[in-house]
């Protein structure tokens, strides 16, 4: 059970990791303390003390206790010089993200940078954990996946204080939208774009869709996947779009796919979030006896490993990951450079990064047969 003593600690702490408390601002007094966390001066007087030897607050004789500047250079000299970079995934040990990481940090070492890894598993509470830990400890910048991106996030005044502290991060895959931030994405809208189209072209015109809903990869997508149809003037069936979140993802699109393959019209065609979801519904279609590509196509996303470890090469749109990885790494660099004369982060230094789609054929999708116009 965590002891009274560090509940106050810990709570004061983040309320300075996240800007509640700013540089050189009064904390509340030791009385208003007291009655906020219903505990004895001497608790509130540890928790403080602690609090202070460790450069979080500083006192006033006759004044009060106050917020310290953890981003003035006496602090600086005292953390070191350790050219820490962190990296923040939110999966850090599988699909495609390990190549991104070997990207980055093969550049990064050769540059004498240390690489700390992250994993967020998708969850804001985690995130906030994360980014407490980096903004308590030294690093030069920060290389980071953003958690669920098509959603409201919780922890923006985190990353504020990252800027305030002028520590540059980047976003790679996605980005927040509300802080204009320097990122490498890749055109996910375009991506979806192409697998549509390439379905389109090869005759299909009962497509079915999956996405995934809070990560903004998945919402351009999507996009993409209702532009094409519109383009060729195809109508959109509602029910041939499968959204799914994070914590569904092992389950929803399985059944899914099992509940509309029972439907008498069944779709030719599958547009995947990503390869991961195709492998994943590749096992109900063999399920349901059905050929690939022979009774139904399938397209993924990522060109990640899995696109070629079934016995159906997966037709895919690929992503740059070692690449993605390398140029982040290059990008982070050149704003620690721009950065290390002490003025304020400029993010006109260094310019956002946009990779095209590429859509790669393989053996998972096939021009559609005529007697497989109904299957």
């Amino acid at each position: 059970m965590e002891t009274k003593y560090n509940i106050v600690k810990q709570s004061l702490k983040a309320k300075i990791l996240d800007g509640t408390f700013q540089p050189h601002q009064k904390i509340n007094s030791e009385s208003e303390l007291m009655k906020e966390f219903d505990v004895s001066r001497h608790t509130i007087r540890l928790a403080i003390g602690d609090l202070v030897n460790q450069g979080w607050l500083y006192r006033r004789q006759g004044s009060g206790t106050y917020c310290a500047d953890r981003s003035n250079e006496e602090v600086v000299q005292q953390v070191g010089t350790l050219k820490n970079i962190a990296i923040i995934a939110t999966y850090i040990s599988n699909y495609i993200f390990p190549s991104i990481i070997r990207g980055a940090e093969s550049y990064l070492s050769q540059k004498g940078y240390h690489v700390s890894l992250f994993s967020t598993n998708n969850n804001h509470d985690n995130e906030k954990r994360v980014l407490e830990k980096i903004l308590s400890q030294s690093y030069d910048g920060v290389i980071v996946e953003p958690t669920k991106s098509a959603m409201s996030n919780p922890n923006i005044n985190y990353y504020l204080n990252l800027e305030r502290q002028n520590i540059p991060y980047v976003m790679i895959n996605a980005y927040y939208d509300e802080l204009e931030p320097i990122s490498l994405v890749v055109d996910d809208e375009k991506g979806g774009y192409l697998q549509t189209e390439h379905l389109i072209k090869l005759g299909h015109s009962n497509i079915l869709g999956f996405f995934k809903s809070d990560d903004a990869q998945g919402t351009k997508r999507m996009k993409g996947f209702l532009k094409a149809h519109r383009s060729y003037q195809f109508p959109i069936n509602p029910n041939n779009i499968v959204t799914y979140s994070s914590a569904e993802m092992d389950t929803k699109p399985i059944k899914e796919l099992q509940r509309i393959l029972s439907y008498t019209d069944k779709p030719t065609a599958i547009v995947c979030y990503n390869d991961q979801l195709a492998i994943s519904l590749l096992d109900v279609l063999r399920e349901k006896n059905l050929s690939i590509p022979e009774d139904i196509s399938i397209v993924g996303y990522d060109d990640s490993f899995l696109a070629n470890v079934t016995e159906v090469k997966l037709s895919t749109i690929e992503h740059p990951k070692n690449e993605m990885g390398s140029k982040a790494a290059q990008m982070i660099l050149d704003m620690i450079k721009n950065n290390s004369n002490g003025n304020q982060i400029k993010k006109d230094t260094v310019e956002s990064v946009v990779f095209e789609p590429k859509l790669i054929i393989r053996h998972s999708t096939q021009a559609l047969l005529s007697e497989n116009k109904t299957l």
